[in-house]
């Protein structure tokens, strides 16, 4: 028994391995555009589909993860227009005639089904085109709808549970970039040593760290420009025993003292403790750093930075979504700041 429900895990994780990550980008900037139109989004499905569409059009409208204002997101799954438009007309005409009354040109239009060849839904993406909304399917691996859709998200299955397992995990996924392309912070990650300080060697002193000249009403001008400004760095000193976690708070202390000293404010220090053969997940360029600010702080990347002195500094912003900008003895911190404000 136990081997059997292995198995389907295995199943299931197998299959939202594979779903594009780029389909799902695209399906939320399709959604972000018509939000920022003044459009809305609305979703549809039956049975299992119905479900989810309910379910994503009510983290739209209510929360997923950030505390922002509410975003129209409507649901067509409502018991008493469906019951209504299927005894008078038929019940392929369910989704149809209710897109017919609220869909407007530039809304987002989100079709729902495991086989792809609900003709309900169908009939009402067609509608919807007809009328200037711009239409996303969410299907498995097989349908007419992702055929007429303008964008489709193909979970790769035909297994029914295994597509609508991969409808919540890329839907929710979908939530959060619009969430934050709507209302995420923007945000400014940056090395420590060699781009802000000078570099010294597994720093155990406080009294030997020092910002470069011109440092901190760098950082303050990016505070004034609404950035938040975010340290990550590589600390595998603490692994090697050279220096513990209460030394490098302290000289992360003396380092937000000495920004404040001149107008500017870190949001926050992330550093990685690790070494460099414990292959974690956080020691740039892997992200781990990154996606917690973005989780903690509501960051939406795409319209963040990130500046470092080392091709890993870059390499982390670029695979985290961000704008890199890489300094050097002859392109300073401050010049970086100057290219970010202008």
């Amino acid at each position: 028994m136990k081997e059997l429900v292995v198995n389907e895990l295995v199943r299931s994780s197998g299959v939202i391995s594979r779903i594009d990550p780029l389909q799902i980008i695209e399906a939320a900037d399709i959604i972000i555009e018509s939000l920022r139109n003044g459009g809305q989004a609305i979703f549809m499905g039956n049975g299992g589909s119905s479900a989810d569409a309910q379910h994503i059009a009510a983290e739209l409208s209510g929360r997923y993860m950030l505390e922002r204002p509410a975003m129209p997101g409507v649901c067509l799954s409502n018991v008493a227009p469906i019951t209504a438009i299927a005894n008078d007309y038929s019940y392929d005409r369910v989704f149809e005639r209710q897109i017919e009354a609220f869909c407007r040109s530039g809304d987002a239009v989100i079709g729902l089904s495991t086989s792809g060849n609900s003709r309900n839904v169908i009939l009402a993406m067609e509608k919807a085109k007809e009328l200037g909304a711009c239409t996303i399917s969410f299907t498995g691996d097989c349908g007419r709808m992702r055929e007429i859709a303008d964008h489709a998200v193909v979970i790769p299955s035909t297994e029914t549970p295994r597509v609508q397992e991969g409808y919540v995990v890329s839907c929710h996924i979908m939530c959060g970039l619009v969430e934050r392309g709507m209302y995420g912070k923007k945000a400014v990650f940056i090395d420590r040593d060699d781009t802000i300080a000078k570099d010294v060697p597994y720093c155990r002193d406080p009294g030997d760290f020092h910002l470069f000249p011109g440092v901190p009403e760098s950082i303050a001008r990016l505070n004034r420009a609404g950035y938040l400004v975010i340290v990550v760095t590589n600390q595998s000193g603490v692994a090697r025993g050279i220096l513990d976690a209460g030394i490098l708070e302290s000289i992360h202390e003396k380092m937000r003292v000495e920004v404040a000293a001149g107008g500017g404010r870190i949001d926050d220090v992330l550093f990685c403790p690790h070494h460099p053969d414990d292959l974690c997940l956080c020691r740039k360029p892997e992200i781990g750093m990154g996606e917690q600010a973005v989780a903690k702080h509501g960051i939406d990347t795409r319209s963040s930075y990130m500046i470092g002195d080392k091709d890993k500094d870059v390499e982390f912003g670029r695979r985290l979504g961000c704008r890199t900008i890489k300094v050097s003895e002859s392109f300073t911190f401050a010049d970086a700041v100057d290219e970010i404000i202008g």
